[in-house]
């Protein structure tokens, strides 16, 4: 086994983040400072690859749950809570940065969400409420697993939005197929939402299906852009 302690200076990740700054690392080299040490068989640059290589993708690797993350070899309980730190911290901050841009098109409700929606393998139903200049003041998630008549109900996203206040909201989901192409029942739920919103004087900013992009297919549908409303 190659041991971290000994590679050549320039190639050690925390004297190598020190010298030219975390930008410098590739992922494995990053994960191996959350792996800490290795095994007998691999230094920790050499478990973080195998992660990788497990999970396929650094997005596949963040929206990976506790569970999910001790089915890869060379992380334990422990390591698997500091990954998983790791990335909710990320999302955390994506969140924050999200408040300080208005959702005003789909290209921004993507850039904004498909971090933690894109990789899912199970379907999660968001809300993102907007003041009157569309700017995100909150995010309620309505469910989570495979949408159903009650969870993707009008009233169950419309009461948050009322009990906040809200002037608006925009509607996010995931497709883990990764084809964002909405289904018969995605089309009838939102005319039905639609309609919802108009009694209620609520502003629907638009109902966005979050995919992944695969050669011309565009990674996100948006029912606005799409001349639904």
């Amino acid at each position: 086994m190659s041991r971290i302690q000994d590679l050549p200076e320039d190639d050690k990740p925390r004297e190598k983040m020190a010298r030219l700054g975390a930008s410098a690392l590739d992922n494995a080299e990053l994960l191996a400072l959350f792996i800490g040490s290795g095994t007998a068989e691999k230094n920790a640059i050499e478990i973080g690859r195998e992660i990788l290589q497990h999970f396929g993708s650094l997005n596949a690797l963040g929206a990976a749950g506790l569970d999910e993350l001790l089915t890869s070899p060379g992380i334990g309980p422990a390591r698997a809570s500091k990954l998983a730190a790791a990335f909710e911290l990320g999302a955390r901050l994506a969140r924050e940065q999200v408040a300080q841009t208005p959702l005003d098109s789909p290209e921004r409700i993507h850039e904004a969400f498909a971090p933690q929606l894109a990789w899912l393998g199970h379907e999660k139903l968001l809300i993102a409420m907007v003041d009157s200049r569309l700017r995100h003041t909150g995010t309620i998630q309505i469910s989570s697993g495979t949408l159903n008549e009650t969870s993707a109900h009008p009233r169950e996203v419309l009461r948050p939005v009322m009990l906040r206040n809200a002037y608006g909201f925009a509607l996010i989901h995931n497709h883990p197929s990764g084809d964002p192409s909405p289904s018969s029942a995605d089309r009838e739920f939102t005319k039905r939402l639609i309609k919802a919103s108009e009694i209620l004087q609520l502003r629907f900013v638009d109902h966005v299906i979050i995919g992944r992009q695969d050669g011309g297919r565009s990674p996100y549908f948006s029912f606005r852009e799409a001349g639904l409303f």
